[in-house]
C-alpha cells in the first residue's frame, strides 16, 4: 500500500483520496453507497467544498458514524470574514461534524494573509483556535498564487492540478512543497477526463512521496479501479511509460483543463466541454460526443459575442474564444467527413 503524509499536518493516508465534486451529479442513495464503499475498502481522505452543492450533505450522511476514522477536507470561496463564518457553519452542519480536518481557501485570486484587510486569514486562525478546523490550506489554479502561498509559510497544504500532463512549472510546485514541508494535494489527476488510463495516472503520481491524489468519483466502476490500486499499486513500467509519452505527444500545448472557472457563459456555451471537444472525440467512444445533444452544444459557439469574460477568468490564461472556434471547426469537419463516408 502506498501512503503519504501531508506535510506538517500529520495526516497520513493511502494515496487514494476521494474527490467528492462529482457526487453532486448523482442521487443521495448512489452517493452514500459510493462513499461508504470507499470507506469500507480503505479510503480515508474525503475532499469536498461548500461550492459543490449537496456534496457535503451526502458525505455527512454516509460517514457521520465513522467520523473519527476519516479525514474530511472542505473549502470556502468567501471573500469577506462574515461570509467565512456563515460558510463554515453551513459546512459543519451539512457534514454532520464538529470540526474539519482541513479547511481551504477555494481558488482565491490572491493569497490571503494576516493584515491584508480582508480578515480572511484571521478568521481561519480563529476557527482553528476554537477547534472548528484543525489545519489550514489553499487551493488554486494560478501559479503565482501557489508560489506565494508556499513561500508565505501560512499554509499547511496546497491543492493544485497535477498529472502526467503537467508542465515543469507544476513539477516545481511539488518540489517546493516538499522543501517547505507543505502537503501537496493533487486535483485533476486525470486532467478533467483527458487521461483515460487510470493505472498510468496513478503510477505517475505515486512517484512523488509528498503528493496525495484525490480522484473524482461518480461511478462505482471508477471507484473499483482505484480501490484495486490500494493493495496492488500500478508500477511505472515500460508499458505505462509508453502510454504517458503517447498522451503527452497528443495533448501537449494549450488545452482546456475543464476547471470551469470561465463559467457561466452569457451566451450559454458549455465552455469546459466545447473547448476540449477536439481532444474528447479522439479519446472516447464517438457515440458519446457526436450525438444530437453535443451537436447542439457545439452549435452554441456560433453565438459567441467575444465578450472575453471567459478569457479573463481562465487561470491558465488561454485565449478561450479562439480555442472554442478552433474546436468548433475541428468538430464540424469531423462530422462532415463521417457523413461523407456514410458513417
Amino acid at each position: 500500500m502506498d501512503v503519504v503524509t501531508l506535510g506538517k499536518t500529520g495526516i497520513t493516508v493511502n494515496k487514494n483520496g476521494f474527490g467528492a465534486l462529482p457526487i453532486q451529479r448523482i442521487s443521495k442513495d448512489e452517493a452514500v453507497h459510493l462513499l461508504r464503499k470507499a470507506y469500507d475498502h480503505g479510503i480515508r481522505f474525503f475532499d469536498t467544498a461548500r461550492f459543490y452543492t449537496d456534496s457535503e450533505e451526502k458525505i455527512g450522511c454516509a460517514l457521520h458514524d465513522v467520523r473519527e476514522q476519516v479525514f474530511i477536507s472542505s473549502k470556502t470561496m468567501c471573500q469577506r470574514a462574515q461570509d467565512f463564518w456563515d460558510q463554515l457553519r453551513a459546512s459543519l452542519h451539512d457534514l454532520n461534524t464538529e470540526y474539519l480536518d482541513l479547511y481551504q481557501f477555494h481558488n482565491p485570486a490572491f493569497c490571503p494573509r494576516p493584515g491584508d484587510g480582508s480578515g480572511l486569514y484571521e478568521a481561519m486562525l480563529e476557527a482553528r483556535e476554537k477547534g472548528l478546523i484543525r489545519h489550514i490550506g489553499i487551493t488554486n489554479h494560478r501559479l503565482s498564487v501557489a508560489h506565494e502561498a508556499i513561500e508565505s509559510g501560512l499554509y499547511e497544504t496546497l491543492q493544485f492540478p497535477f498529472s502526467y500532463l503537467s508542465t515543469e512549472k507544476e513539477m516545481e510546485l511539488v518540489r517546493l512543497c516538499r522543501e517547505h514541508r507543505m502537503g501537496f494535494i493533487a486535483m485533476k489527476g486525470l486532467s478533467g477526463g483527458l487521461i483515460t488510463n487510470s493505472a498510468a495516472a496513478y503510477a505517475f503520481l505515486a512517484q512523488f512521496d509528498n503528493v496525495l491524489p484525490i480522484w473524482g468519483v461518480q461511478k462505482e466502476s471508477e471507484l473499483d479501479e482505484f480501490l484495486s490500486y490500494i493493495d496492488t499499486p500500478p508500477v511505472l513500467n515500460e508499458e505505462l511509460s509508453a502510454v504517458i509519452e503517447k498522451d503527452r505527444r497528443e495533448l501537449a500545448g494549450d488545452f482546456c483543463r475543464g476547471c470551469g472557472y470561465c463559467m457561466p457563459c452569457p451566451q450559454g456555451i458549455e465552455i469546459p466541454t466545447c473547448a476540449r471537444m477536439s481532444l474528447l472525440i479522439r479519446r472516447a467512444p464517438l457515440s458519446v460526443y457526436l450525438n444530437e445533444e453535443n451537436q447542439r452544444k457545439m452549435a452554441c459557439i456560433h453565438s459567441c459575442i467575444h465578450c472575453n469574460r471567459c478569457r479573463s477568468h481562465c487561470p491558465y490564461e488561454l485565449d478561450t474564444p479562439a480555442l472554442l472556434e478552433e474546436n468548433l471547426r475541428d468538430y464540424e469537419d469531423f462530422l462532415e467527413k463521417r457523413r461523407a463516408s456514410g458513417c
